[in-house]
């Protein structure tokens, strides 16, 4: 190849010479995220759960209800005008769900229902929002509670619950309040007198100007303003209640009561503080740990209450336990004498408290007790009460563990009524996982 012909082929700076290097390569190639691209995907919300989840096996244990009640609630018909309601399985199965799920608050479930995709199989396409919800939750305690009772029953029909042996125990939850919400009686008077003023204020604004454009934010300010006074009255008659328990009029003068929610009571909690506060009472089979009773009232003792859930577990079962088995908190000697007594029958186990005199064998009947009581005395003293008694922390205190690593720390609604409501989403939930480990074992043991 001559000179000409090889200034054809290349250029001048591209003749290629023995002391040539090759050049560098260039920049690796990849396939980059883009995640503004547009896709279309072909799925059904079967497909993204498997067989087994805990969605699931929340859907077939709500089916099991019976939803009669929910359902006749319902005032949209069939050949009648108006909005189809969302079916109550499909709220009862999403506050389940959530409860498990340690989820406490509408406004989170209302996200969830479109982000995650257990939530979202739950619904099934039907949109839910955060209102619904909230107001699901709370307006059906007395549906929780018969289904309570009745899921209940249903495993003592099967044979794994028989209500042999119950621990109790006291959950004390902090509530919606804070602790600078509490006031005393005259500065009540004072909040009221302001609300009243306010609402008489807004009352003349709306008719000085009927048509004008800031109706609705007046209604709404006059509403909110006559709730705050309905609250305020609600605070001064409890405050008038713990007046009457205070014994000197020094102590009479210092009785408040908080003006977010009068039923809630300053309790010392577990970590040694005071705080606004809730006393749940749940009541709990030892041998499958199945919640069989829920109760809640704004009281920092447990002293009284055990016989109070015996007769709730009598009118739910038909029948008491046989053993009953209760923290020291509990140990009150009318309680002991009603349980132990022929209309209750239950065989009461819980501790002696040490007496004054060290001398004194706690043990041994004191002259004023009763039979009950004296029995109760000797038989706490025995090794086989001690090994029974075992049980009370290792099904009572565990029931509330759970319970707490589920969210209950804190309500966030307002007033016994709707705060044992809750409780019973709790209960519902905890018998749930319970039903499903008994049943599995059963059919273990069935093979």
């Amino acid at each position: 190849m001559g000179e000409s012909q090889q200034r054809t082929l290349f250029s001048d700076d591209e003749i290629p010479t023995q002391e040539s290097k090759p050049k560098p390569l260039g920049a690796p190639r990849v396939k980059s995220a883009d995640r503004s691209q547009l896709e279309l995907r072909t799925f059904d919300l079967d497909s993204t759960l498997p067989e087994g989840h805990t969605a699931r096996l929340v859907w077939d244990f709500v089916l099991g209800f019976d939803m009669s009640a929910l359902y006749n609630k319902i005032r949209a018909t069939e050949g009648c005008v108006g909005r189809a309601a969302i079916d109550p399985i499909i709220l009862m199965s999403l506050w389940m769900y959530a409860t498990i799920d340690g989820v406490g608050s509408a406004r989170a479930l209302a996200r969830l229902c479109d982000a995650h995709d257990a939530y979202r199989w739950i619904c099934g396409g039907v949109s839910v929002n955060y209102h619904t919800l909230a107001d699901f939750r709370v307006n059906h305690g007395e549906f929780l509670d018969s289904q309570l009772t009745a899921s209940v029953a249903a495993l003592m029909a099967e044979g794994l619950v028989e209500l042999n042996r119950v621990a109790q125990d006291g959950v004390r939850i902090r509530a919606s309040a804070g602790a600078a919400s509490f006031r005393r009686k005259q500065t009540l008077e004072e909040c009221l007198k302001e609300a009243e003023e306010q609402i008489e204020a807004l009352k003349r604004e709306v008719n000085e100007d009927p048509a004008g454009t800031e109706n609705r934010r007046r209604a709404a300010r006059e509403r909110a303003a006559r709730e705050r006074m309905e609250r305020v009255v609600k605070a001064m008659k409890h405050v008038r209640e713990v007046e009457e328990k205070k014994k000197t009029e020094e102590k009479k003068k210092k009785a408040r009561a908080s003006t977010t929610d009068p039923e809630v009571r300053v309790m010392k909690m577990a970590d040694g503080g005071f705080r606004p506060a809730f006393n749940g009472q749940f009541a709990a089979d030892t041998e499958t740990m199945v919640v069989l009773g829920v109760d809640l009232d704004n009281s920092g003792s447990d002293q009284g209450k055990m016989s109070p859930m015996v007769e709730q577990l009598q009118e739910r079962y038909g029948k008491a336990p046989s053993e009953y088995l209760v923290d020291g908190g509990f140990a009150n000697r009318g309680d002991i004498e009603k349980v132990s007594g022929p209309e209750m029958g239950s065989t009461v186990y819980a501790p002696v408290q040490e007496p004054k005199n060290k001398n004194r064998d706690r043990f041994q009947p004191m002259a004023s007790d009763t039979e009950s009581v004296a029995e109760w005395r000797k038989r706490m003293g025995t090794e086989v009460a001690k090994k029974i008694y075992k049980d009370r922390a290792a099904t009572a205190e565990c029931v509330n563990a759970q319970a707490r690593n589920r969210g209950l720390q804190q309500f966030n609604v307002r007033g016994m009524e709707k705060a044992k409501t809750v409780l019973l989403w709790f209960a519902l939930a905890h018998n749930l996982m319970r039903t499903v480990a008994l049943r599995l074992e059963f059919a273990k043991v069935a093979i």
